[in-house]
């Protein structure tokens, strides 16, 4: 699930709403060892773009 929600966040990552929609429910599926992975891969790729959208969501899930 971690690959694929990576594919997923490229391929929409030319959208705001998009990415956010995508990663939201990327971090509710994937395992919970995985989400910290995922939050940094986010921040090194696409960090410079939606680097508020990545932390909100993590944030969102770790609240939970």
């Amino acid at each position: 699930m971690f690959e694929l929600s990576k594919q997923i966040l490229q391929k929409v990552s030319f959208d705001k709403f998009l990415f956010k929609k995508e990663l939201s429910k990327a971090m509710k599926w994937i395992k919970p060892d995985e989400r910290l992975l995922l939050y940094a891969w986010c921040l090194s790729t696409f960090g410079n773009m939606y680097s508020k959208e990545i932390t909100d969501a993590f944030n969102a899930i770790t609240r939970a």
